[in-house]
């Protein structure tokens, strides 16, 4: 078991056939499709909103107090990575949601928001600021900081500075688009 759990896709591919089998054996209390993009909307959503509280809870903070020889460490490798994941994490948590209110029936008034889904909608607008923040601000800036496209090191600090302000940002707005997600339905 340790071989394949050493191996990430694998256990990702594993974990995959696992929660296909507990989806065709027990099925939820809605329709298939419902429950699907349910599913992947909330693994996406970890994947983007677990990278975002990295980001300002432990990377931001902790890398003034990295030694300079360590720095490209995470500069060169670790954040291009996980902003990668960060990215499309972002989308796929707004398209399987959008799918999910499309399917539901009620995104149109969600968006516009109309009762009875305006806890919804506040939530989905505040997930498309921070996707759109996360494709046009945050990796733009964040492409120039860590020197993965040219710029001078005054743009490189002015970029990382705005990076940084807009990352802040989504982790404010998380907070009550995170309440609005889960209060919707009731939990």
């Amino acid at each position: 078991m340790g071989k394949l759990l050493e191996n990430l896709h694998i256990t990702l591919l594993l974990g995959l056939v696992l929660a296909i089998v507990v989806i065709l054996a027990v099925p939820a209390n809605t329709d298939m499709a419902q429950g699907v993009f349910r599913w992947l909307h909330l693994f996406f959503g970890i994947t983007w909103i677990g990278l975002l509280y990295y980001f300002n809870f432990v990377q931001i903070p902790t890398m003034p107090k990295v030694p300079a020889e360590l720095k490209p460490g995470v500069s060169k490798f670790i954040a291009p990575s996980a902003l990668f994941f960060f990215r499309w994490g972002a989308a796929f948590t707004v398209l399987t949601g959008l799918i999910i209110a499309y399917l539901a029936g009620y995104e149109k008034e969600a968006l516009l928001l109309q009762d009875p889904y305006r806890l919804i909608g506040i939530g989905m607008w505040l997930a498309l600021i921070m996707a759109f923040n996360v494709w046009f601000v945050i990796w733009p800036n964040q492409k120039r900081a860590l020197g993965l496209v040219e710029a001078d090191d005054a743009s490189k600090a002015k970029s990382a500075r705005t990076a940084m302000l807009f990352s802040r940002t989504n982790t404010l707005l998380s907070i009550p688009m995170l309440y609005c997600m889960i209060n919707f339905n009731g939990g």
